[in-house]
């Protein structure tokens, strides 16, 4: 099936609101993503290029700047996390639990939901075989943690057409890789229906900082801006923001203190929460039902 036939087009000014739980307008998604690049591979990103421009395996400074991420940034995330009182979404390569378990480990002691993002970072698209792959990356995580993943992100929130069917047989309930509404919405598939939640590459460290290649104190800036429209009209109807953080970018010592004034500045707001994508879907499921 093609996504349009997945999905019926549905102006959001003509579907009845849903409704939030008493005094809560607006749902803040903090995304925290983990994951392993295979120094044999080339690298998911780049922030240097080698000299005369030829990409060259072992890309060793480029590995070195996600490790860095892996032993230092990703613990200040954590502990901002902690002031903060957030319990985010963790979407991890499954992979990472073999490879980073003390990060793994972590998390699961602080009670976040764990979500997969398949075995490793390679493209859906590039996969022989992605029912295997799914299976694998869901089984590890979840003898790892011993609770299921719920969610998937796509590596690159890549998806062939036939992803989600194979995602939904193997038991996930909700997506990140649509950023094509403000709601949830419901996705038919060849099994079961699978949910999308609001996700957006717009509040998102990568293409700020590493594809954009924006000063640090735009995180905050856009965030905010982003924010304030959304709040305004989540007067009428729910709204939903995510925002996703990368060790090797949000968790470097010129960004953190920003990404942490953008979560203490929203979450200040009246009827402003914090929710993982698990608490997400229970809510939208239930809202649906009470009509």
């Amino acid at each position: 099936m093609l996504p349009r036939e997945r999905l019926e087009f549905s102006p959001i000014t003509k579907r009845p609101p849903l409704r939030l739980p008493d005094g809560v307008r607006m749902v803040i998604w903090p995304v925290l993503s983990l994951e392993d690049w295979d120094i044999a591979r080339p690298m998911a990103r780049t922030v240097i290029p080698p000299p005369q421009g030829q990409p060259l395996l072992p890309d060793v400074p480029n590995w070195t700047w996600h490790e860095y991420g892996m032993r230092v940034g990703v613990w200040r995330l954590m502990r901002m996390y902690e002031r903060l009182g957030i319990g985010p979404t963790v979407t991890l390569n499954a992979r990472v639990c073999e490879q980073y378990a003390a990060v793994v480990e972590a998390c699961a002691a602080h009670g976040w939901e764990l979500n997969a993002h398949s075995y490793e970072q390679i493209p859906m698209h590039r996969l022989d075989d992605q029912p295997a792959v799914i299976r694998r990356s869901i089984d590890i995580i979840s003898k790892f943690s011993g609770t299921r993943p719920r969610g998937w992100f796509g590596p690159g929130l890549t998806q062939t057409y036939e992803t989600i069917d194979h995602l939904a047989a193997a038991g996930i309930e909700y997506i990140g890789d649509w950023v094509l509404d403000d709601e949830p919405v419901t996705i038919k598939t060849t099994s079961r229906p699978i949910v999308a939640l609001p996700y957006n590459f717009e509040i998102h460290d990568i293409v700020m900082m590493a594809l954009q290649h924006h000063s640090s104190e735009e995180f905050t800036r856009r965030a905010l801006d982003h924010f304030e429209c959304l709040y305004e009209e989540s007067a009428e109807r729910p709204k939903i923001m995510a925002i996703a953080c990368h060790p090797y970018l949000s968790g470097v010592p010129h960004r953190i203190r920003h990404v942490q004034r953008t979560f203490e500045t929203l979450l200040h707001r009246r009827g402003v929460v914090a929710w993982d994508g698990a608490k997400i879907l229970d809510w939208y499921v239930a809202a649906r039902a009470n009509g």
